[in-house]
């Protein structure tokens, strides 16, 4: 089983049939990401060196690159251009630097790149790794977005499947009940609070009554700016909650948390059972 420094938990076996491209003229970064990815998900990486390999890797190669993880400069591209051709291409990129200020983050951020780990501490392999993991496997994380604005659930939407999330969504609290019954592995509700048929406590008191916290995990979201609304959230069976607009790394951060938090719960829960079988036998 692979656990993240974060806690996130990976027992799922080999992840060697997606295609990673590493852009990196580091000889130690790329040996150790290699060494870490082949060990944990039995991953061989590619590895460009220079901005015409990363070309020639994408034109020439015979399967489609499933993640990019990317310097931000790269010889031949000394200005970021391996990151805009990369995106350009609508490859998912982690960028992996080592040079990191304000605007080196807007400028990251632009791109929708999945995630960026600052290379500033000998836990970096160990962020990348787990980030990497994450990307590959949040496709078993079915998530349920309940909004009644239009514009809101297609930028929450943008925002997670970017993540390569499984996402649903829902523009009442009359429609989200109707799809947690039609979909049982909804493990996820991410609802705003100001909606007109029920607000998000009352979503949230109703989807309690049906399935609790080990189950099923909730985020509440509002835009205003009355701080009660998250102790009222939480008293209302919420599992947390966040305020618009939204910090990207901090809204993948609780998204993860609140998901890692399931996961684990799950897995507790399958040791009793199995224990308790063994027990009786």
């Amino acid at each position: 089983m692979f656990i993240g420094l974060s806690g996130m938990q990976y027992s799922g076996g080999s992840l060697g049939e997606h295609r990673i491209i590493v852009a990196e003229d580091s000889n130690v970064f790329t040996s150790m990401i290699g060494q870490k990815l082949k060990e944990s998900f039995d991953i061989d990486i590619e590895i460009c060196r220079t901005f015409e390999e990363l070309q020639l890797a994408f034109e020439y190669g015979d399967r489609p690159i499933t993640l990019a993880i990317s310097n931000i400069n790269l010889p031949g591209a000394e200005n970021g251009e391996a990151l805009g051709y990369l995106a350009g291409l609508s490859i998912p990129i982690i960028v992996f630097t080592g040079s990191f200020h304000e605007k080196t983050r807007e400028g990251i951020l632009a791109r929708d790149i999945v995630d960026y780990v600052i290379k500033d501490s000998v836990l970096a392999i160990d962020m990348l790794e787990e980030s990497v993991c994450r990307f590959l496997t949040n496709h078993r994380h079915h998530v349920l977005i309940v909004d009644d604005s239009p514009t809101a659930r297609a930028l929450l939407r943008s925002r997670l499947e970017r993540f390569n999330f499984n996402v649903s969504s829902a523009e009442s609290g009359a429609e989200a009940l109707t799809l947690l019954k039609k979909a049982p592995d909804i493990g996820l509700v991410i609802t705003d609070y100001n909606m007109p048929d029920m607000d998000g406590f009352e979503l949230t008191r109703r989807l309690r009554s049906v399935r609790g916290s080990h189950e099923l995990r909730i985020i509440g979201v509002s835009s205003s700016d009355n701080r009660l609304l998250s102790a009222r959230f939480l008293k209302a069976g919420g599992n947390d909650f966040m305020l618009r607009p939204y910090v990207d790394e901090e809204f993948y951060c609780r998204v993860n948390q609140n998901l890692d938090t399931l996961d684990q719960i799950k897995s507790a829960r399958r040791s009793i059972l199995n224990t308790a079988k063994a027990n009786a036998a």
